[in-house]
């Protein structure tokens, strides 16, 4: 199955860039700091450390991530609830990034943001909720839950009940069962000239 492999591709693209994204900031942190740098005026010891938190701050979210990632992969499961929200979140950080990449850095960021997002958006995909093995409930078959799909309609046999033969019945109050098919079919006419 191909899930459980994106699921770990994902956790591992996105712990390095949370160990690059924490070390490429503190990098610049202390390269303003030495340099005693300033921009527009500002204060470099403050600018310093604006760069070390904002770099600590998004490793932290894209480790989180990676979490997130390494639950779905171990478990096999979709993410649900806060974790379904913190993986949309990190596709759009990453497809706001790759537009601002472009620009900023060069085509090389751009396409690197847009294949993360495509991982991120891709293991979402994969472990849609209707198609995941969390829709079965334990001791049952797949499709035997009591969602309205499954529901019987308000006064039809049960579902383990024998079928019963119906072809002998009259229908529409006629002496002899109908036939469901007519014996005519028409083609419809084309619309477009």
């Amino acid at each position: 199955m191909v899930r459980r492999p994106v699921a770990w591709l994902v956790t591992v693209v996105l712990l390095t860039e949370a160990v690059v994204v924490a070390a490429l900031n503190w990098v610049l942190g202390t390269v303003v700091d030495r340099q005693h740098m300033s921009l527009a005026g500002l204060d470099p010891s403050m600018m310093a450390t604006s760069s070390k938190i904002g770099g600590i701050v998004f490793g932290a979210y894209f480790a989180l991530c990676a979490l997130v990632t390494l639950l779905v992969a171990v478990r096999d499961r979709a993410p649900a609830g806060f974790g379904r929200v913190l993986l949309v979140s990190a596709a759009v950080v990453h497809g706001l990034l790759g537009a601002f990449a472009w620009g900023l850095v060069g085509w090389t960021a751009f396409l690197f943001m847009v294949v993360v997002l495509g991982l991120i958006v891709l293991l979402l995909m994969t472990y849609d909720r209707a198609g995941g093995p969390e829709s079965a409930a334990p001791g049952r078959a797949p499709g035997a839950g009591d969602g309205p799909a499954t529901r019987a309609e308000p006064g039809a046999p049960p579902a383990d009940a024998p079928a019963e033969d119906r072809t002998d019945r009259p229908w529409d109050g006629d002496d002899e069962p109908q036939d469901s098919v007519p014996a005519q079919v028409t083609r419809p006419a084309p619309t477009t000239p």
